[in-house]
């Protein structure tokens, strides 16, 4: 090693870390640190409106994904636009008024942007289990003419809010795909046998979420 290497300052690596908040921890659902040190400037119209354009643009990718690799690469264009119109929604808080660009030149989300990244970032992870509880059961409910369809259908079944009349028609109607959501005293129900003896429901439990 040359003299002059030994003398020469340290060169420090800025690059972003594993760590890092970025658009791939973002579509990941992983945990993250905010690590840009940008500084905050002046508000500028322009910038705010760049910003939220480039979450935007995101939309379509992003919730696409999400709903295909939880239904191990099926899609549900019904889940998408609705997962679409939320995060877009969202994306209003992405503006930071300009004062800095939401997602510095090395890919990693403004530390004035927690807000917005953990705004989207739930958009995403409701639409993940919607996608992996609902989906399914809701495709079925809307071929099969039950009540509470469409963008209903996903929320009220994920969180369990269904109405009787929808139940009802789903247990009827769209069993197979339907089970895990189903009440368990409903399905203990439909599988009880006949004769006196006593059993417990081979799906007990499985409505727990």
């Amino acid at each position: 090693m040359p003299p002059e290497a030994l003398s020469a300052p340290p060169v420090s690596d800025d690059s972003p870390t594993a760590w890092s908040c970025t658009i791939d921890t973002l579509r990941a659902g992983k945990e993250c640190v905010f690590e840009s040190d940008d500084s905050r400037g002046a508000p500028d119209a322009e910038q705010d409106a760049a910003n939220r354009k480039t979450m935007k643009d995101l939309s379509r990718v992003l919730c696409t994904e999400v709903v295909a690799t939880a239904r191990d690469g099926l899609s549900d264009a019904t889940l998408v636009s609705l997962c679409e119109r939320r995060y877009v929604s969202a994306t209003e808080q992405c503006g930071l008024g300009g004062g800095t660009p939401v997602v510095d030149a090395k890919g990693r989300f403004a530390a004035e942007a927690r807000g917005c990244y953990r705004g989207l970032a739930t958009v995403l992870q409701e639409t993940q289990l919607m996608a992996t509880v609902a989906s399914s059961c809701c495709e079925c409910a809307a071929r099969r003419g039950c009540p509470g369809t469409g963008d209903r259908c996903y929320a009220d079944v994920s969180q369990q809010l269904s109405s009787p009349a929808t139940l009802a028609c789903l247990s009827e109607r769209c069993e197979d795909v339907c089970s895990v959501v189903l009440p368990t005293t409903g399905a203990g129900a439909r599988s009880a046998p006949k004769s006196p003896v006593k059993e417990r429901s081979p799906r007990s439990g499985s409505a727990s979420l």
